[in-house]
């Protein structure tokens, strides 16, 4: 069988950038489907409390899956590095830890989810008139979310090895699953709210069930033995120092962001649909980012457990000018369409308008996001995840809450909530970039390179 990870220690870096990314960027396309599609469907045909039920719900829904997919952030670091180190035995342990972990924490999901659904509906102050479409969609989605963690999971594994195209091909069946089914029960059947919700439960555990029959199938050290399974304490130990604090700083700002949605909401079920559809919109604005960053975890990952960190910092700084440059053709590209854009989601005159104008009031300062990105996704590569985390724990909940606070006082209403987002990442941006220069990765043997570049083993690999 040809051999579909990837050493990223050696080589020309920008090709494992390319080879890495640009599979990875296409899976995150599909993914955004998911939702995308659900969207414009019930948008379409069913009406925008449909559209505003379906995307107001993003952010509880992010809450609970950023709580678990940590450990997916840690596995893939320790997997990494210990792909890169060559250490196989701590490979084959972390593999099956992670997997006995995450069918723990599916069973731990699925419960909570469908504890919270009504709660938190009411705590973003949901109307009257999206609240019941809400809590049907969440039920249902909480109900089936193993299929999203197990998929997460296997997929981090892979992605950890240097594997993104075995990910993508999942997510491209899955996608165009959900997709069809979304057709079928809402067009067909009539299920509204209740169809997409279906479809996605459906598609997600479909791509479940393909990725754990690959890792079993796997003849690598990274292949599921499920003779294997089981939980090695030091490995689990690793697996949560790195993924815990990406957990609770997934999970804090998502729980953050249920209080922003409770101010987008004030400005009524129009309001929020018009957000719904620009959310969708941003979500593929940001992949060639969201790929880049995770390319770079990886590619630290395995260089540093190589003890390369010139090459490490090569890879970093290649992945910020990649995803600037994606970013400002594609933020462009935005402006100039957003109102056709919109139209997709909604043939209602105030829905569209209400989306152009976030979009006109957030797009340009999309560029920001490629700094917080790529430096927290190096020092997460390096195991350093608790930095990250403090950082944008600090910028997305408590800089923004206070400044949604104040801003509400003082009156400014629509522009100033549009903005909320912005200075947040303004804010976080400058911190990281702050942080990484004065990591290790940053400053690791410079004084020796410094005073003989070329020497073999440092940032001569091609």
């Amino acid at each position: 069988m040809a051999r579909r990870d990837t050493d990223m220690t050696q080589g020309e870096i920008w090709r494992h950038f390319v080879r890495f990314s640009v599979p990875l960027a296409i899976g995150l396309l599909f993914q955004q489907l998911y939702n995308t599609v659900d969207s414009v469907v019930v948008g379409q045909y069913v009406g925008k409390e449909a559209l505003a039920a379906v995307g107001s719900t993003g952010s509880i829904i992010n809450m609970l899956i950023g709580l678990f997919n940590g450990l997916s952030v840690g596995a893939g670091v320790v997997i990494s590095q210990s792909f890169g180190s060559h250490d196989m035995p701590r490979l084959r342990r972390a593999v099956h830890t992670t997997v006995a972990v995450t069918f723990v924490l599916c069973a731990v999901a699925t419960a909570l989810g469908l504890c919270i659904v009504r709660p938190m509906l009411q705590m973003m102050q949901t109307p009257d008139d999206v609240m019941g479409e809400a809590s049907r969609y969440l039920t249902i989605y909480f109900a089936g979310i193993s299929g999203l963690l197990v998929y997460n999971m296997g997929s981090a594994i892979l992605r950890a090895v240097g594997d993104s195209r075995r990910p993508l091909y999942f997510l491209v069946f899955s996608a165009l699953t959900n997709t069809l089914l979304d057709l079928l029960f809402v067009i067909v059947f009539r299920l509204g709210v209740a169809g997409v919700a279906l479809a996605t439960i459906i598609a997600q555990g479909l791509s479940a069930v393909l990725v754990l029959a690959t890792l079993t199938r796997e003849k690598g050290d990274y292949g599921i033995r499920w003779k294997q399974l089981g939980i090695s304490r030091e490995e689990l130990k690793q697996v949560f120092n790195v993924g815990a604090p990406s957990a609770v700083q997934q999970a804090l700002t998502s729980f953050s962001n249920v209080f922003v949605q409770s101010y987008i909401n004030a400005f009524g079920s129009a309001g929020m649909a018009g957000w719904s559809g620009y959310n969708k919109l941003d979500a593929f604005l940001t992949v060639p980012v969201m790929a880049i960053a995770q390319a770079s975890t990886t590619f630290v990952g395995q260089n540093w457990g190589a003890r390369k960190p010139e090459r490490a910092r090569q890879g970093v700084r290649l992945a910020l000018l990649l995803a600037v440059g994606c970013t400002i053709v594609l933020t462009i590209l935005m402006l100039l369409f957003a109102r056709p854009l919109m139209g997709l989601f909604s043939n209602e005159a105030d829905v569209i308008d209400y989306g152009v104008r976030y979009i006109q009031l957030i797009t340009p300062f999309y560029v920001t996001i490629c700094f917080n990105q790529i430096f927290g996704g190096a020092l997460r590569g390096i195991g350093n995840a608790r930095g990250p985390m403090l950082i944008m724990l600090g910028s997305f909940v408590v800089f923004r809450q206070i400044y949604l606070y104040v801003t509400h006082l003082l009156g400014l209403g629509f522009v100033a909530v549009a903005l909320a987002y912005p200075m947040g990442w303004v804010v976080c941006s400058s911190c990281l970039t702050i942080t990484y220069l004065r990591s290790p990765l940053y400053h690791a043997n410079r004084r020796l390179e410094r005073a003989g570049r070329g020497q073999k083993g440092i940032g001569n690999e091609r």
